[in-house]
């Protein structure tokens, strides 16, 4: 696959939108397989198709700014955020990759960092290897059945931080798209209670914080 940076991926994103958008309107509500947590919908096959290409490119994250004024904000957002996360990641290293990743990861997928970490906040509390009740895994729990429908059909790297967010947030933006940019429902169905409040509003409390 060939590299794109990251102004072409958000492009690449809107487009996947559309595409899920369509097939999400043409197909009907998706038959649900999986109890908790997130359910296995039935894409179509061009959906599942653009869904794995956007979690194929595997090189560590590699930032190009578009202004002085760019780099000065990720700068600031970096150092805030590094402090906030200090007593939670005490290992300078493991914090510093960890921040990089999310701050690429969300912007290519078009989400803002700060509803990333509170995601993952209320999920795993920061912990790379948490796993659910369901079998949810990672920072973002994102389920084992995704390796199968849009990667390489191996959930141990669900365990790896840029795969974990990689998916997590390709994930988001595709219901955050089902859902016609409804954030509530777009959280809800990420954890498998779509249409109940509670888990969004912890979402949303937790992003505020990290804002």
């Amino acid at each position: 696959m060939q590299a794109l940076g990251l102004p072409q991926q958000r492009l690449w994103f809107r487009t996947l939108g559309s595409l899920m958008l369509t097939a999400w309107m043409a197909c009907g509500p998706a038959s649900e397989a999986w109890a908790g947590n997130q359910k296995e919908e039935a894409l179509a096959d061009a959906v599942r198709i653009a869904l794995s290409h956007a979690i194929t490119d595997r090189r560590p994250p590699q930032f190009t700014f578009s202004s002085e004024a760019e780099r000065t904000l990720w700068q600031s957002w970096f150092e805030v955020m590094s402090r906030r996360l200090h007593s939670r990641m005490p290992d300078a290293m493991v914090r510093s990759e960890f921040l990089t990743t999310v701050w690429y990861e969300s912007r290519r997928a078009g989400l803002e960092p700060a509803l990333v970490l509170g995601l993952i906040q209320v999920e795993s509390g920061f912990r790379k290897y948490a796993i659910s009740q369901v079998g949810a895994r990672g920072y973002m729990q994102v389920m084992p059945f995704w390796t199968r429908v849009i990667g390489d059909g191996q959930p141990a790297k669900l365990f790896h931080m840029q795969s974990n967010l990689r998916y997590g947030c390709a994930i988001l933006r595709m219901y955050l798209d089902m859902e016609r940019g409804d954030m509530n429902m777009a959280l809800g169905r990420y954890n498998g209670s779509r249409g109940r409040p509670e888990y969004p509003a912890a979402v949303r409390a937790a992003w505020k914080r990290w804002s």
